[in-house]
């Protein structure tokens, strides 16, 4: 049986799950949940608790008898499955990046889902310390070619999806700098490179954060 990710029909948090079953040209089975009343009323009601899930909830993965939720447990047990793992020598660093650009999209989540009449401020707290973070992102990266150096790793897929969110999110953080290189060089990579040209790349159909929220991130149809 393929592997299956289930998660809602946005980028959200699996997104980085997605992006490195299309690098390894893995058979996989994307279950989309929709985010209407029948959709969010089948996975509440019928598939949730019904799934042997330990901690249901979503992005979950099935891989035959493995069955996880919690995203970065299911990017850490891909890594594993396709040789993306750091070294022994970079795990703790691996883990410590890791952590930092889960920390950036955790930060635009807050404010993406925030209330109306908090956004702004939210957003100019956030933009206000985002240049630093940045900057010791594009240093901890430096040359690459990847987040870990010669070898790609898991981490990288959660850094191309999360950078490229803070890319969106803020153009003029981003642009022209290391940090967009790192994105676009990712992008390149063949197996990236074919499903970003594709009719089913989920970057041209499907919103960042749920429609609902203050900042969506809707398709980019360029």
């Amino acid at each position: 049986m393929p592997v299956e990710i289930g998660y809602w029909a946005i980028r959200g948090l699996a997104e980085p799950c997605r992006l490195l079953l299309h690098y390894t040209e893995t058979e996989w089975t994307d279950s989309i949940i929709p985010l209407s009343q029948e959709g969010m009323d089948s996975w509440f009601k019928d598939k949730k608790y019904n799934l042997g899930l330990d901690f249901p909830n979503l992005p979950y993965l099935i891989d035959g008898d493995v069955k996880l939720t919690q995203s970065l447990a299911i990017m850490r047990y891909l890594g594993r499955k396709f040789g993306l793992s750091p070294t022994e020598a970079d795990m703790a660093k691996c883990d410590n990046f890791e952590q930092v650009i889960q920390d950036l999209r955790v930060g635009i989540s807050k404010v993406s889902y925030s209330s109306a009449d908090t956004f702004e401020g939210l957003k100019a707290e956030f933009l206000e310390k985002l240049p630093k973070k940045l900057e010791e992102v594009a240093t901890f990266i430096g040359a690459g070619p990847y987040a870990m150096g010669e070898k790609i790793t898991y981490v990288d897929f959660l850094a191309l999806e999360y950078l490229e969110v803070v890319a969106r999110f803020s153009p003029e953080h981003v642009a022209g700098g290391q940090i967009a290189e790192y994105i676009q060089r990712m992008k390149n990579l063949p197996a990236l490179k074919k499903f970003f040209e594709s009719d089913d790349c989920t970057h041209n159909s499907y919103t960042i954060n749920a429609p609902f929220c203050q900042w969506p991130g809707w398709p980019n149809k360029e």
